[in-house]
């Protein structure tokens, strides 16, 4: 991967992924080739954080139907990043609003 973008697609927005917050977890959707390595050094770069731990998961594809057509829905890689004690990514203005 060349730059931190291609690395990290976008944060997943879920209940769950904003009651991750709270223990300093944060959820990406990512590259799928990309090792932890490198998605713990994209989230560095692009946030100014420190990163802790890193856990992958390929989620599978689920059937859906559409009338009478099955189809599939796509896979995709999640990353789960936790950042150092102290520190926090401010995704959607969430912090200035618990501030508030």
């Amino acid at each position: 991967m060349n730059s931190v973008y291609n690395v990290i697609i976008r944060p997943v927005v879920s209940e769950r992924s904003f009651d991750l917050m709270n223990q300093n977890k944060y959820t990406f959707e990512v590259a799928k080739q990309a090792p932890k390595e490198e998605i713990a050094d994209a989230v560095e770069k692009l946030f100014d954080v420190r990163v802790v731990k890193v856990n992958t998961i390929s989620v599978k594809p689920k059937t859906k139907r559409v009338r009478y057509q099955a189809g599939k829905t796509r896979s995709w890689k999640k990353a789960i990043v936790t950042v150092a004690e102290g520190d926090s990514i401010e995704l959607f203005g969430q912090q200035a609003a618990s501030e508030e």
